[in-house]
């Protein structure tokens, strides 16, 4: 699986690097051969997303805005001594803007987790939503969910949105989830934070808003 994984990614990088560059006499069919070598190999190598798209994405391509969702019984965010926000039983999201992300994203995102049924009901199955249960969202911003460490041991974060952009879709995010009637606390943009969490179950999902 691996080696089938290291074909793919050299060949849709090989692909990628041809885009645009003139095309020379008979150069055509051996594009549309790369192409079609290139979903093979991604095809066999790489799980596909419900709409058959593979969840591969070619060197330079948009990556959506991903979330890290921790069922919790308590959480809480604290800054040089502080407590700045806190929440008992509900959810911890780490929400990570990337380079590309329209406020779009923030909303959808919002709607998906607030609506995630991931709480359990009378039958101990995850069947209730956050607002079934009373419960409240502890959101964190944290562009480190847009880390590749693919290559080397140093990740690269250049995926990650500027934080100008990325403080301003944390924020559409967040008033999003509180327009909804459900109780949001927050960390502390652009500051270093001592995150603690009780995971309750432990129950923990990444969403991505595409």
């Amino acid at each position: 699986m691996r080696a089938h994984g290291d074909e793919a990614q050299k060949a849709s990088m090989a692909a990628a690097s041809n885009l645009g560059k003139p095309r020379q006499s008979g150069q055509g069919l051996s594009c549309c051969m790369m192409w079609r070598t290139v979903t093979s190999l991604v095809n066999q190598s790489y799980p596909q997303k419900r709409d058959g798209k593979s969840c591969l994405r070619l060197p330079g391509e948009h990556r959506p805005m991903r979330a890290c969702i921790q069922r919790v019984s308590a959480a809480q965010v604290v800054v040089a001594g502080e407590v700045v926000g806190r929440i008992d039983a509900g959810l911890l999201v780490l929400l990570g803007v990337a380079q590309g992300d329209e406020e779009r994203d923030a909303l959808m995102l919002a709607d998906k987790i607030a609506g995630l049924r991931i709480f359990n009901d009378d039958a101990g199955k995850m069947n209730r939503a956050l607002a079934d249960v009373g419960g409240a969202m502890l959101v964190v911003s944290q562009f480190t969910l847009l880390g590749d460490a693919s290559q080397g041991r140093r990740p690269s974060f250049t995926a990650a949105a500027p934080p100008d952009v990325a403080e301003r879709l944390y924020e559409a995010f967040v008033a999003r989830v509180k327009a909804q009637g459900l109780t949001v606390a927050t960390g502390r943009f652009r500051t270093h934070m001592d995150v603690t969490l009780t995971n309750d179950g432990p129950v923990t999902l990444i969403v991505e808003s595409r």
